[in-house]
């Protein structure tokens, strides 16, 4: 199996976690039709995220991993955040809710040969 990078375009990375998901269900030896009925989906949901056809829903992927037992690794792919003890102890247990967004940079006057100090 190849490795899923960040350079892969989505079509490719849709296709491998498809082949891995396939891959798995028949390491498990179970049909697509018995996959689909323990998810709760479609065989053809379950037939089209094994060929890595887009669209699919993410609803359905999860379903899906959920009976592959392959949700408690989502912890690695996407880790809960952890603030520093100084960010702790500035928010003093409250909780952020919103982006501060990209500070705006101060106006760079514009230089003139011969303003060197």
């Amino acid at each position: 199996m190849n490795k899923i990078v960040s350079w892969m375009s989505d079509m490719a990375v849709t296709q491998e976690l498809g082949s891995r998901l396939a891959e798995l269900r028949l390491r498990r030896n179970l049909t697509q039709a018995t996959l689909a009925e323990a998810a709760g989906v479609s065989k053809r949901t379950v037939e089209r995220l094994e060929k890595g056809e887009t669209g699919t829903q993410l609803t359905a992927f999860l379903r899906i991993c959920r009976v592959l037992d392959l949700l408690d690794r989502f912890e690695e792919l996407v880790p809960k955040p952890l603030a520093s003890p100084i960010e702790q102890l500035k928010r003093q247990g409250k909780v952020r809710k919103r982006a501060s967004g990209a500070k705006p940079e101060a106006p760079n006057p514009e230089w003139i040969w011969g303003d060197e100090p």
